[in-house]
Protein backbone atom coordinates (compact mmCIF):
# COMPACT_ATOMS: atom_id res chain seq x y z
CA UNK A 1 0.00 0.00 0.00
CA UNK A 2 1.45 3.43 -1.14
CA UNK A 3 1.09 6.37 1.08
CA UNK A 4 -1.42 7.87 -0.47
CA UNK A 5 -3.31 5.23 -0.27
CA UNK A 6 -2.11 4.34 3.38
CA UNK A 7 -3.72 8.01 4.52
CA UNK A 8 -6.76 7.27 2.75
CA UNK A 9 -7.16 4.60 5.06
CA UNK A 10 -6.64 5.99 7.96
CA UNK A 11 -8.90 8.71 7.45
CA UNK A 12 -11.74 5.89 6.56
CA UNK A 13 -11.06 4.57 9.71
CA UNK A 14 -11.67 7.62 11.57
CA UNK A 15 -14.45 8.54 10.11
CA UNK A 16 -16.22 5.29 11.15
CA UNK A 17 -14.72 5.63 14.64
CA UNK A 18 -12.66 8.64 15.64
CA UNK A 19 -10.39 7.93 17.80
CA UNK A 20 -7.54 9.40 19.65
CA UNK A 21 -6.45 13.26 19.24
CA UNK A 22 -6.92 12.43 15.05
CA UNK A 23 -10.39 11.79 15.53
CA UNK A 24 -11.03 15.02 17.89
CA UNK A 25 -9.37 16.85 14.99
CA UNK A 26 -11.96 14.69 12.61
CA UNK A 27 -15.11 15.10 14.83
CA UNK A 28 -14.76 18.55 14.53
CA UNK A 29 -14.79 18.90 10.75
CA UNK A 30 -17.42 16.81 10.99
CA UNK A 31 -19.65 19.19 12.99
CA UNK A 32 -18.88 21.55 10.10
CA UNK A 33 -19.75 19.73 7.29
CA UNK A 34 -22.76 17.99 8.78
CA UNK A 35 -24.39 20.78 11.08
CA UNK A 36 -26.86 21.56 8.82
CA UNK A 37 -27.80 18.08 7.74
CA UNK A 38 -28.11 17.04 11.28
CA UNK A 39 -30.15 19.86 12.45
CA UNK A 40 -32.80 19.21 9.80
CA UNK A 41 -32.62 15.28 11.19
CA UNK A 42 -33.44 17.02 14.70
CA UNK A 43 -36.34 19.39 12.88
CA UNK A 44 -37.62 16.21 11.31
CA UNK A 45 -38.00 13.79 14.46
CA UNK A 46 -40.71 15.96 15.54
CA UNK A 47 -39.77 16.00 18.89
CA UNK A 48 -41.46 18.36 21.37
CA UNK A 49 -40.76 19.58 24.66
CA UNK A 50 -40.47 16.78 27.55
CA UNK A 51 -40.17 13.90 25.04
CA UNK A 52 -37.16 11.39 25.05
CA UNK A 53 -34.43 12.15 22.28
CA UNK A 54 -31.54 10.12 21.06
CA UNK A 55 -28.38 10.10 18.94
CA UNK A 56 -26.47 7.32 17.85
CA UNK A 57 -23.30 7.82 16.46
CA UNK A 58 -22.98 10.96 18.05
CA UNK A 59 -19.18 11.88 16.97
CA UNK A 60 -18.63 15.36 17.64
CA UNK A 61 -22.04 15.89 19.80
CA UNK A 62 -23.58 19.06 17.49
CA UNK A 63 -26.87 16.36 17.37
CA UNK A 64 -26.28 15.74 21.20
CA UNK A 65 -27.25 19.56 21.46
CA UNK A 66 -29.58 20.21 19.57
CA UNK A 67 -32.29 17.41 21.19
CA UNK A 68 -31.30 18.84 24.21
CA UNK A 69 -32.75 22.33 23.25
CA UNK A 70 -35.47 20.61 21.30
CA UNK A 71 -37.13 18.68 24.03
CA UNK A 72 -36.37 21.35 26.62
CA UNK A 73 -35.33 21.06 30.77
CA UNK A 74 -38.13 18.60 31.01
CA UNK A 75 -36.67 16.15 28.16
CA UNK A 76 -33.99 13.17 28.50
CA UNK A 77 -31.34 12.86 25.68
CA UNK A 78 -29.62 9.66 24.99
CA UNK A 79 -26.15 9.46 23.23
CA UNK A 80 -24.86 6.53 22.13
CA UNK A 81 -21.43 6.15 20.41
CA UNK A 82 -19.06 3.29 19.95
CA UNK A 83 -15.85 5.28 20.56
CA UNK A 84 -14.19 5.93 24.03
CA UNK A 85 -12.61 9.01 22.73
CA UNK A 86 -15.76 10.71 21.89
CA UNK A 87 -17.81 9.54 24.87
CA UNK A 88 -15.03 11.33 26.90
CA UNK A 89 -15.04 14.88 24.68
CA UNK A 90 -18.98 14.96 25.04
CA UNK A 91 -18.59 13.70 28.83
CA UNK A 92 -16.41 17.07 29.29
CA UNK A 93 -18.41 18.77 26.96
CA UNK A 94 -21.69 18.55 28.50
CA UNK A 95 -20.80 17.87 31.96
CA UNK A 96 -23.25 20.46 33.84
CA UNK A 97 -25.93 18.97 31.93
CA UNK A 98 -24.63 15.25 32.52
CA UNK A 99 -25.19 16.43 35.94
CA UNK A 100 -29.13 17.05 35.60
CA UNK A 101 -29.75 13.66 34.38
CA UNK A 102 -31.29 15.43 31.35
CA UNK A 103 -28.51 13.60 29.26
CA UNK A 104 -27.38 10.14 29.02
CA UNK A 105 -24.44 9.02 27.38
CA UNK A 106 -23.62 5.31 26.57
CA UNK A 107 -20.93 2.84 24.84
CA UNK A 108 -23.02 1.15 22.44
CA UNK A 109 -23.77 0.19 18.63
CA UNK A 110 -26.62 0.34 16.14
CA UNK A 111 -26.84 -3.22 16.26
CA UNK A 112 -27.22 -3.34 20.29
CA UNK A 113 -28.84 -0.40 21.36
CA UNK A 114 -28.89 -0.09 25.19
CA UNK A 115 -31.98 1.48 25.44
CA UNK A 116 -35.01 0.34 26.74
CA UNK A 117 -38.09 -1.09 24.51
CA UNK A 118 -41.01 1.89 23.66
CA UNK A 119 -38.63 4.16 25.20
CA UNK A 120 -37.59 6.98 22.31
CA UNK A 121 -39.66 9.43 21.03
CA UNK A 122 -37.07 10.84 18.34
CA UNK A 123 -33.78 9.30 16.95
CA UNK A 124 -31.06 10.72 14.28
CA UNK A 125 -28.51 8.52 13.17
CA UNK A 126 -26.60 10.27 10.98
CA UNK A 127 -23.37 8.84 8.65
CA UNK A 128 -23.41 5.74 10.50
CA UNK A 129 -25.28 3.16 7.90
CA UNK A 130 -21.57 2.79 5.66
CA UNK A 131 -20.07 1.47 9.04
CA UNK A 132 -22.67 -1.09 9.49
CA UNK A 133 -22.34 -5.06 8.60
CA UNK A 134 -25.99 -6.15 9.57
CA UNK A 135 -28.69 -4.02 8.47
CA UNK A 136 -31.29 -6.34 9.66
CA UNK A 137 -29.95 -6.31 13.61
CA UNK A 138 -29.72 -2.54 12.91
CA UNK A 139 -33.15 -2.16 11.83
CA UNK A 140 -34.69 -4.25 14.12
CA UNK A 141 -32.93 -2.39 16.96
CA UNK A 142 -34.40 0.68 16.04
CA UNK A 143 -37.70 -0.25 15.45
CA UNK A 144 -37.23 -1.52 19.30
CA UNK A 145 -36.80 1.03 20.80
CA UNK A 146 -39.22 3.62 19.51
CA UNK A 147 -42.25 4.39 21.16
CA UNK A 148 -45.32 4.57 19.16
CA UNK A 149 -45.55 7.62 17.63
CA UNK A 150 -41.72 7.89 17.86
CA UNK A 151 -39.51 8.96 14.62
CA UNK A 152 -35.84 7.69 13.60
CA UNK A 153 -34.39 9.78 11.22
CA UNK A 154 -31.41 8.69 9.55
CA UNK A 155 -28.90 10.11 7.16
CA UNK A 156 -26.89 8.95 4.33
CA UNK A 157 -25.11 10.04 1.25
CA UNK A 158 -26.41 9.54 -2.10
CA UNK A 159 -24.39 6.56 -3.11
CA UNK A 160 -24.01 7.50 -6.18
CA UNK A 161 -22.25 10.88 -5.35
CA UNK A 162 -20.11 9.08 -1.89
CA UNK A 163 -18.86 6.71 -4.30
CA UNK A 164 -16.79 9.22 -6.34
CA UNK A 165 -14.59 9.68 -3.00
CA UNK A 166 -11.65 7.99 -2.59
CA UNK A 167 -11.99 7.84 0.46
CA UNK A 168 -15.27 6.51 0.68
CA UNK A 169 -14.03 3.90 -1.79
CA UNK A 170 -11.85 2.36 0.75
CA UNK A 171 -13.21 -1.40 2.25
CA UNK A 172 -13.96 0.41 5.35
CA UNK A 173 -17.28 1.87 3.63
CA UNK A 174 -19.89 -0.01 2.50
CA UNK A 175 -22.41 1.55 0.40
CA UNK A 176 -26.22 0.24 -0.60
CA UNK A 177 -28.70 1.45 -2.74
CA UNK A 178 -31.49 3.64 -1.06
CA UNK A 179 -33.84 0.90 -1.76
CA UNK A 180 -32.15 -1.25 -0.25
CA UNK A 181 -32.23 0.70 3.61
CA UNK A 182 -36.09 1.83 2.59
CA UNK A 183 -36.84 -1.85 2.09
CA UNK A 184 -34.84 -3.24 5.05
CA UNK A 185 -36.26 -0.24 7.32
CA UNK A 186 -40.09 -1.69 5.90
CA UNK A 187 -39.06 -5.11 6.76
CA UNK A 188 -38.56 -3.88 10.58
CA UNK A 189 -41.79 -3.17 10.51
CA UNK A 190 -41.23 0.53 10.00
CA UNK A 191 -43.34 3.30 7.30
CA UNK A 192 -40.50 5.51 5.22
CA UNK A 193 -40.38 9.40 3.94
CA UNK A 194 -37.82 9.92 2.09
CA UNK A 195 -36.31 13.70 1.99
CA UNK A 196 -33.66 15.62 0.07
CA UNK A 197 -31.74 17.96 1.56
CA UNK A 198 -30.82 20.73 -1.04
CA UNK A 199 -26.75 20.49 -1.26
CA UNK A 200 -24.63 19.19 -3.58
CA UNK A 201 -24.01 15.64 -1.93
CA UNK A 202 -28.07 14.61 -2.98
CA UNK A 203 -28.01 13.83 1.50
CA UNK A 204 -31.28 11.96 2.25
CA UNK A 205 -33.02 12.24 5.62
CA UNK A 206 -35.27 8.37 5.72
CA UNK A 207 -37.86 9.34 7.94
CA UNK A 208 -38.83 6.13 9.91
CA UNK A 209 -41.83 5.87 11.97
CA UNK A 210 -44.03 2.73 13.27
CA UNK A 211 -47.24 4.50 12.01
CA UNK A 212 -47.45 6.10 8.39
CA UNK A 213 -45.81 9.64 8.57
CA UNK A 214 -48.71 11.51 7.25
CA UNK A 215 -50.40 9.86 10.25
CA UNK A 216 -47.81 10.76 12.57
CA UNK A 217 -47.93 14.77 11.74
Amino acid sequence: MGLRDALRAGLARQLSRPEGLRGRIVARGLNRANGVAIAAAVEATGLRPGQVGADVGFGGGIGLALLLDRVGAGGTVHGVELSDTMLAAARRNQRRVLATGRLRLTKGTLGDLPLPDGAVDGLITLNTLYFVDDLTAAFREIARVLSGDGRAVIGVGDPDWMAKDAVVSTPVFRLRPLAELVAGLGAAGLDVQERELDDARGFRLLIASRKPIEAAE
